[in-house]
């Protein structure tokens, strides 16, 4: 198996996980840092390689084999862009894009160029994700007719000062970095969603984004979902603190983020507390169990998987259109809570 050579653009909060996952990965390793700030100099001296202060210098002096680009929301479609003009694959940090229109560019640039496009929803290569969906699949909920979700947590103030304080700006909220992660997950697990209510607030932080939001979800099954979201309220039910997987968090593994209900039971997760009906539907008691799950990093897996792609010996698990098709329903959660109206998504 040949190792891949990846340059992480971003060295940031989440670069620096991609960077050390790529170091530690028996399939690829770190070919260089793009970052213009002085403090990412610290980061490659540290992993013994070069720093290049754009993605055009590193292109001019050396090609890996792929990119993963952890910059700010706003940079994402440049760099993509950029990346496919040099014909290497890629990884996109969540959102693909800043908007819709501008994803759209990078994934038909992609597509139309033959360059791998990935987006960085990491989550599609997590083992609780794995075993959610096969128990969903099974039929052992029936058919799903609720979903209730949360991603309530608390985002220190020096958060918000890193790269300039963009996070302070809009397109820096919860929403985009934080929601679409949930939203990825809702498609994964229930289906298309084609329709969106919702409400936000910025009266904790008062910046020039939301800080809550509340939202209503139709899913084309006829299912619904609600989802409450927020960076400034001191819990612990968001996927973080509670899967495991990270192991800089505190873990709190008897919260849940996510409760599914079906017609003949419910799964809890990341807890994976299954309720089935004994007998007749209706009549209680619940048969309960909690299905077993492997609690791994899906950083990890999420590299080795870019490397077997690169190598073309894989297709994308998560591809730019992939990536674009949860920015449209992220787009319209904004546009519902502008408008105060609910927005119906095409199909």
């Amino acid at each position: 198996m040949t190792s891949v050579r990846i340059a992480v653009a971003g060295a940031g909060l989440i670069g620096q996980r991609h960077i050390e996952e790529s170091d530690a990965s028996p399939s690829a390793s770190v070919a260089a840092i793009v970052d213009p700030f002085p403090a990412a100099a610290e980061i490659a001296e540290k992993f013994s390689v070069p720093l290049y202060s754009s993605l055009a210098e590193l292109f001019e002096k050396d090609k890996p084999d792929g990119v993963i680009l952890a910059t700010p929301n706003q940079l994402h479609v440049a760099g993509g862009l950029a990346c496919v003009a040099a014909g290497v694959p890629l990884i996109v940090e969540k959102p693909i894009g800043d908007s819709v229109e501008a994803a759209t560019q990078l994934v038909e640039a992609g597509e139309a160029a033959g360059v791998a496009v990935l987006t960085g929803h990491h989550r599609n290569y997590s083992p609780i994700m794995s075993t959610a969906r096969e128990i969903l699949q099974s039929g052992a909920l029936g058919s799903v007719v609720a979903v209730v979700g949360t991603a309530l947590f608390y985002k220190p103030d020096d958060y918000f000062e890193v790269g300039g304080g963009w996070r302070r700006q809009a397109g820096g909220g919860p929403i985009l970095l934080n929601l679409i992660h949930e939203v990825n997950n809702l498609l994964s697990l229930v289906g298309d969603i084609v329709r969106v209510q919702a409400v936000t607030s910025n009266a904790t932080r008062h910046f020039e984004l939301e800080d809550t939001a509340a939202m209503v979800f139709t899913f084309a099954s006829g299912a619904l979902g609600t989802f409450l979201l927020s960076d400034t309220g001191a819990s612990p039910r968001s996927w973080e603190q509670t899967s495991q997987e990270n192991k800089s968090y505190a873990s709190y593994p008897d919260e849940d983020w996510y409760h599914i209900a079906g017609t003949t039971g419910s799964l809890s997760i990341p807890t994976m507390r299954l309720k089935v009906y004994c007998g007749a539907l209706g009549a209680l008691p619940y048969e309960t169990s909690t299905a077993s799950v492997d609690r791994s990093d899906p950083l990890a897996y999420q590299i080795e998987h870019f490397a077997a792609v690169i190598r073309g010996e894989a297709t994308p698990i998560s591809s730019g259109r992939d990536g674009l098709k949860t920015l449209i329903v992220v787009d319209a959660v904004i546009q519902a809570a502008r408008s105060g109206r609910r927005v119906e998504i095409a199909g």
